[in-house]
């Protein structure tokens, strides 16, 4: 099952249950009634509501609305850096990282930092070009994690009963800022620095071990990969976050970026105005967006 969150044309949002295949969409407030709760609700209210969810009828065009961030997280997001091989390689050569010790091209360890809920917008929005501020802006195709069941002290075999389910993230990234402040929240924290979506994805929709993600800038392939070649895995990536920080139902992790960002190139291929970015994650959909003017 799929869920978005929406703008109606009275400008009031609500949470669909998406049929991604026909663009048909089901207000949950239409399913269930007297809901009238967020994204946030619906992941909190899960194991209640699950059951009462199928789709009634034809559903409404999804071309009718806006579709927006499916999520707003409550606090920030959980992403991690350099938690594939070849990207690890690519980061290490640019230039760029400051953060691994001397020889180090994997981490030992996940490389855990985050991004603040202002930075998320929707698929479609615009991503702000920040002239003032940098001039080295960093495209990031990511995988990313919706927490169902909250807890602390999550064990690995027992880390996918707190998945709800999956969505797409832009990692976007300010690299002059990331290399300058030698840590990565401003460079990854702008306004508009993370698009999010288009939905998520229930997680029986999707096998993370062996999901293809893509990117492409401006219809040419950058990123090629499959999840399943991250060096943490999920398990570990909740087990890690959860040992002394209790994990929240509606909690985002994003797991990292494979191979062929901007600074993998010689010379740096960043993003300009007018530039688009689509990634699309195989089981969860498409996620697009232009660099503003």
């Amino acid at each position: 099952m799929k869920f978005a969150t929406i703008e109606n044309a009275d400008g009031t949002q609500s949470v669909v249950v998406v049929n991604s295949e026909t663009e048909r969409f089901w207000p949950v407030s239409d399913l269930i009634s007297g809901f009238k709760g967020d994204m946030n609700q619906l992941v909190l209210e899960w194991d209640q509501l699950k059951s009462d969810l199928a789709p009634k009828g034809e559903g409404l065009p999804l071309e009718s609305v806006t579709v927006k961030a499916p999520i707003l997280p409550r606090r920030n997001l959980f992403c991690v850096g350099k938690n594939y091989h070849e990207h690890a390689a690519e980061f290490s050569k640019s230039g760029f990282d400051h953060s691994a010790k001397e020889g180090e091209v994997a981490p030992e360890f996940p490389v855990v930092f985050t991004k603040i809920p202002e930075s998320v917008i929707a698929t479609n929005e615009q991503i702000p070009r920040h002239a003032n501020v940098s001039d080295q802006l960093d495209y990031e195709a990511e995988f990313a994690v919706i927490i169902g069941k909250g807890g602390r002290g999550i064990s690995k075999a027992d880390a996918y009963s707190h998945v709800f389910g999956y969505t797409i993230v832009n990692d976007m990234t300010a690299r002059d800022l990331q290399k300058q402040h030698r840590q990565w929240f401003l460079g990854k924290s702008l306004d508009g620095f993370c698009p999010m979506g288009p939905w998520i994805a229930t997680s029986d929709e999707v096998n993370p071990a062996d999901a293809t993600i893509k990117c492409w800038v401006n219809g040419e392939l950058r990123q090629d990969s499959n999840v399943g070649q991250l060096i943490f895995d999920i398990p570990t990536l909740i087990e890690t976050i959860s040992a002394g920080i209790e994990l929240k139902p509606g909690d985002v992790i994003v797991t990292g970026t494979p191979v062929g960002v901007g600074i993998g190139f010689t010379p740096p291929r960043f993003l300009q105005s007018g530039d688009v970015v689509r990634i699309e994650i195989a089981g969860i959909g498409a996620l697009e967006n232009e660099v503003a003017a």
